[in-house]
């Protein structure tokens, strides 16, 4: 990705946050929205040029706290702010991206199918669901026991569930409809 394809906001030392693109000065809640909308951006000091992104992006992250029902229960902070410093960091961000791309993808997952939903047997679609998710939760988990996938299995093709699903996920409703 080039510079080009990056929308620049900068920030000045009175707080104020400057959208290079719109040639106009934004607020917090126009960041965020350029989040939602999937716009790629990159926030830095006016006068340093460092990449203030990060602390704006948790700005935003700890106003959306504050203002309604709370992602982050008391406890959850506490654990990552225990783990930074940590020999096992990296594991937790790698962990937590992974977690939300799965997440991602299972709300995207969960639109597509919902458009099909009535047309369909509404067990046979929870279903599916559900030996999607396992067999993410599997691919996943699959980090800590990468032998688990092939131990203890014989060559017997579609034996597990796990590598059934895998080899399965690209069909959609192959044989279940009517």
């Amino acid at each position: 990705m080039s510079n080009d394809d990056v929308r620049i906001i900068k920030k000045y030392p009175n707080r104020r946050l400057y959208d290079t693109a719109i040639s106009s000065y934004i607020t917090l809640a126009d960041v965020k929205r350029l989040v939602l909308d999937g716009v790629e951006f990159q926030v830095v000091d006016a006068k340093t040029r460092d990449d203030l992104t990060r602390t704006i992006l948790l700005q935003i992250i700890s106003e959306e706290e504050e203002g309604g029902e709370p992602i982050f229960s008391s406890e959850l902070l506490a654990q990552i702010i225990r783990s930074y410093g940590g020999n096992m960091q990296n594991l937790l961000t790698d962990y937590l991206e992974k977690s939300m791309d799965m997440w991602s993808e299972q709300q995207r997952a969960l639109r597509e199918q919902t458009r099909d939903f009535m047309e369909a047997n509404p067990m046979t679609m929870l279903t599916q669901m559900a030996e999607r998710n396992l067999a993410m939760w599997r691919r996943m988990s699959g980090m800590d026991t990468g032998k688990d996938d092939n131990a203890g299995s014989s060559d017997t093709p579609g034996e597990t569930s796990g590598s059934t699903s895998r080899r399965s996920s690209g069909k959609q409703g192959s044989g279940s409809g009517k």
